[in-house]
């Protein structure tokens, strides 16, 4: 059995590494600068979505040129609201966010919440990303207000549920507290759903199922195997109402700063990470859900029939209601373009 990556563990693990790594970075900043050696920080541990994804990009960079990458995972430099602020101020470089966090910098980012916006089948998600104007037009502007430059975003993973009892509607989620990212329309999608949503970080997420704080939460089948959750969330329940989407960014002022060729070598070796990603997540989720049931007899799946999938679908319409309050006229031309591009895929 995969052993448990426990509370404990996670929380000893950040307070002992962020301090001392983020000291032993902003003392090599300009040493590290001269030698032209790029920091990337992302959100997930060594071999998950987001580690793959740098480490390609790594891999072309010093393929195709003297300039080095160092990769920062989840925990040596805190959690995603501190890689982000780093970001900003230019201690990184690149950053991996998902705009399950950049939603409280960027609110339209939180588009990707609102629940059955996105299909679940993955050939059509990744046309979705790979065609959609307010992808690749609409979020670099919104980026780029906040000091980032958007380079890409990509899908990790369809959303799975997991609950401390196997649930098939929304009644059955009543009085449950389901950690949600801190992101409000995240919250909103719960509470519509029926459930009572729990904002946390992550590093708090496995302590609070395993004392039963929380009694669910989501996430990527991958992530869910990776972190150990079906340890203390065993019971996983296949909503079909979205994707993890994630994104790519580097502070705008250093992009701006590079000569031409660099930023060429920055946008190619970003296409060949993504042209990678998008290989390695194909199939990805049913190997980690072969790997939960060979480590877990306790591990339930329950796949919702549409006539239960519509049940939650019916309430997805005040979710999109309360993204528009969020975001006002951009928010709502946000989520028209969206819809647009979803057909054009969809008619294609």
């Amino acid at each position: 059995m995969k052993a448990s990556k426990s509370f404990s563990t996670r929380s000893l693990t950040t307070k002992l590494m962020t301090t001392a790594s983020v000291g032993a970075l902003l003392l090599g900043m300009t040493a590290a600068a001269q030698a032209d050696n790029w920091r990337y920080a992302h959100e997930e541990y060594e071999g998950d979505v987001q580690d793959v994804f740098a480490m390609a990009f790594k891999e072309y960079v010093e393929e195709n040129s003297d300039h080095t990458v160092q990769v920062y995972r989840f925990g040596e430099l805190g959690e995603s609201d501190d890689i982000m602020e780093q970001t900003q101020a230019g201690i990184l470089q690149f950053v991996n966010q998902s705009p399950g966090f950049t939603g409280a910098l960027i609110p339209e980012a939180q588009i990707f919440f609102v629940p059955y916006l996105l299909p679940t089948d993955e050939e059509t998600v990744i046309e979705f990303f790979n065609t959609s104007t307010a992808i690749h037009e609409t979020f670099p502007e919104l980026y780029a207000e906040q000091g980032l430059e958007l380079l890409k975003m990509y899908p990790e993973g369809e959303m799975v549920l997991t609950v401390n009892e196997p649930i098939t509607s929304p009644e059955e989620l009543r009085g449950k507290n389901i950690r949600t990212m801190t992101n409000p329309l995240l919250a909103e999608t719960y509470r519509a759903f029926g459930a009572s949503p729990t904002p946390l970080p992550w590093g708090e997420v496995y302590g609070g199922l395993q004392t039963n704080i929380l009694q669910g939460q989501e996430n990527p089948i991958f992530w869910i195997e990776s972190g150990g959750l079906y340890e203390v969330s065993p019971n996983l329940v296949f909503t079909g109402h979205g994707w993890f989407t994630t994104a790519m960014m580097a502070n705008q002022d250093f992009y701006e700063g590079l000569s031409e060729d660099d930023q060429q070598l920055v946008r190619d070796a970003t296409e060949a990470a993504y042209e990678h990603i998008i290989e390695h997540i194909s199939g990805l989720a049913d190997e980690s859900l072969a790997k939960i049931q060979e480590a877990s007899d306790d591990v339930t799946v329950t796949r919702l029939d549409e006539e239960q999938i519509q049940a939650f679908r019916d309430r997805a319409p005040q979710v999109e209601e309360r993204f528009v309050e969020m975001t006002g006229e951009r928010g709502a031309a946000l989520l028209e373009q969206f819809k647009q591009d979803l057909e054009a895929v969809n008619n294609d």
